[in-house]
């Protein structure tokens, strides 16, 4: 960044030209194969172990298949540090991309091939943790390849790709595994579903290594292994702030996870048939929430990563809010319509936004590794105090006054990064993901992801 005054965009049109490049619609189908080996062991696999009869308790004792995903920054420095053999010669992340792809592909056929029995469930157990690993580390290469294949000005838009994917392969997965089940057995079903994990495959083989991907100066022997480990961690604290960046990282979702953890048991409280809540919640909040991810990758085009980060914080904000007023209102299906259309379209800016700014922050050294490491610090602090306190407080005080507290949850989050924005450090904390290749977008007339006005010092060297 040359510190230059950026000027913005002169017409809507080129805040959508970007859904059309090649880089961007390239994570459209990155995030088809990411989305769907977490359907495989959500509810389809559900679905698959209710028909068997297996036992209520057990069934919701899977989830704890979903904790890996959350676990992925324990094994996510081997992505970026280890170098394939043989393989490796397609480059480290094409590479990765085609055993992760492989390891889902046989982890599903596995679970496919198990046969559910209550008198001995362990198999399914251990076959879907291994989903879940094998889809957990092809996550970490899907985000790594697809923050290294976008310039600065497309992470917006690339991320806005990432999560229509996600949510068409998550649900197309879901939806032929449920068909195929009913006509051909649910072993055929899962087996057909592996073939999702392609489109990933397909992409990188066809896009190449990625032109921002940077390998890291030591790879050989043990001081190179212990490198690769500490690595990321070293890199982005020494940066300036890093700390206060972690914060929010660790806050800023902190309200909005606990409204939607309560938002199902309120509906029923309140009365809402399942024909209601799938009319309304279900199918009013999908539509909204793809609405909202086109909207936010055009804002981020638009205003900038920094501008376009704020308005999602306050607008999931006002959502917790929304859900105070239909607390109070009761039984109400325009109620429920309104605001989940705004709530789900608020989280569709937020994904693209926020994602934006957290892919932006790692170092095109340890992309695999930073990213990893900052997702799961994004949702660790919310889902623990979601799984430990949410019921109690609704008991204590209401769902009124609950929804009230996570919208006063959600302002030291605001705070914190208008201060970010206003200091620097919104600038400052932006690894090399963010700005290595801005000057090609700005030769182009695009808005770069700071709209930075002041010159730098480069983002992989500490403060002074």
């Amino acid at each position: 960044m040359d510190g230059s005054v950026v000027t913005p965009r002169k017409s809507w049109i080129d805040g959508v030209k970007p859904y059309v490049e090649k880089a961007p619609l390239a994570s459209f189908f990155l995030g088809t194969s990411s989305g769907f080996p977490f359907a495989m062991i959500a509810s389809t696999l559900t679905t698959r172990l209710a028909q068997s009869d297996i036992e209520k308790s057990t069934i919701t004792a899977f989830t704890l298949a979903f904790l890996v995903y959350n676990l992925k920054f324990l094994w996510a420095w081997i992505i970026d540090g280890v170098r394939l053999p043989v393989i490796g010669r397609l480059g480290q992340r094409v590479s990765w991309m085609l055993v992760a792809g492989v390891l889902v592909i046989a982890a599903v056929a596995n679970l496919a091939l198990v046969t559910p029995r209550p008198d001995d469930i362990m198999p399914t157990v251990i076959a879907a943790i291994l989903v879940g690993l094998a889809g957990a580390t092809y996550d970490i290469v899907i985000d790594a390849y697809r923050i290294e294949i976008l310039k600065p000005y497309q992470l917006g838009v690339g991320s806005g790709m990432l999560q229509y994917g996600w949510r068409i392969g998550s649900v197309s997965a879901g939806a032929l595994a449920l068909v195929l089940a009913a006509r051909v057995g649910w072993e055929a079903a899962y087996l057909a579903c592996a073939a999702f994990a392609l489109p990933a495959m397909i992409t990188a083989l066809l896009m190449g290594e990625p032109e921002r991907h940077r390998e890291p100066s030591e790879r050989k022997g043990a001081a190179g292994a212990l490198k690769a480990v500490y690595g990321p961690f070293v890199e982005f604290f020494q940066r300036r702030g890093a700390l206060l960046v972690l914060l929010f990282v660790l806050l800023h979702k902190i309200g909005d996870t606990l409204a939607n953890l309560v938002l199902r048991i309120m509906l029923d409280d309140l009365a809402y048939t399942n024909d209601e809540i799938a009319l309304w919640d279900v199918g009013v909040g999908f539509w909204a929430f793809l609405a909202g991810i086109f909207v936010g990758g055009w804002l981020y085009a638009q205003i900038g990563l920094k501008r376009s980060v704020l308005l999602s914080l306050v607008l999931m904000g006002v959502s917790n809010f929304s859900f105070a007023l239909l607390a109070g209102a009761g039984h109400s299906n325009a109620g429920l319509a309104a605001t989940m259309a705004f709530e789900n379209f608020a989280s569709g800016i937020g994904s693209v936004t926020v994602v934006a700014y957290f892919s932006a922050l790692t170092d095109l050294r340890f992309t695999a590794a930073q990213y990893a490491l900052i997702s799961a610090a994004s949702s660790i602090v919310g889902r623990l105090l979601t799984g430990t306190t949410a019921g109690a407080m609704v008991e204590a005080m209401g769902y009124v006054n609950f929804y009230l507290l996570t919208t006063a949850a959600a302002a030291p989050g605001i705070l914190l990064f208008w201060w970010m924005i206003r200091s620097g450090l919104a600038d400052s904390s932006i690894g090399s993901a963010g700005t290595e290749g801005a000057g090609d977008a700005r030769a182009d007339g695009e808005v770069t992801p700071t709209e930075d006005r002041r010159p730098q010092r480069p983002p992989t060297q500490p403060a002074p």
